[in-house]
């Protein structure tokens, strides 16, 4: 069976990182409240480097440039491969995202709330950021 594949972007924002704080989420019976990284699974014909400037875009109406891959995690829970790439601000305004998880589709209601936010790094250690083992690496390398 084929893997899929996730590509997320951590973007240094105003002193913290831009996250999504994710309220109310029934389908995920272990976290109904969590943070994680922008992203999301690539559409045909993209690199990962465009998924993920395209994923920050959908979810936080910014562009953004990647730098680096950071980190890769086998999700075999998942089936999943994912990938997570350090990325710089380029121009945008914050908070003005329009993917699919802000369009009241029926498809995302027991995906609860998307609330774009700017977690400050000292704050960072205090949240469930999924996925777990991301948030230890990236607590050793950043915060």
């Amino acid at each position: 069976m084929e893997k899929n594949i996730r590509v997320a972007g951590i973007v240094p924002m105003n002193d913290g990182f831009v996250l999504m704080h994710r309220k109310n989420v029934i389908r995920n019976k272990e976290y109904q409240e969590y943070y994680t990284f922008p992203g999301g699974g690539l559409e045909e014909g993209e690199t990962l480097e465009e998924g993920v400037i395209r994923e920050v875009k959908e979810e936080f109406g910014i562009n953004v440039k990647v730098t680096k891959k950071l980190y890769e995690l086998e999700n075999v829970k998942l089936n999943m491969k994912e990938y997570f790439f350090l990325c710089e601000y380029v121009d945008g305004k914050f908070g003005t995202g329009e993917g699919e998880e802000f369009s009241n589709n029926p498809e995302y209601k027991d995906s609860g709330e998307y609330i774009p936010e700017i977690v400050k790094k000292e704050d960072i250690s205090k949240i469930v950021l999924l996925p777990l083992e991301i948030k230890e690496k990236f607590l050793e390398d950043f915060c």
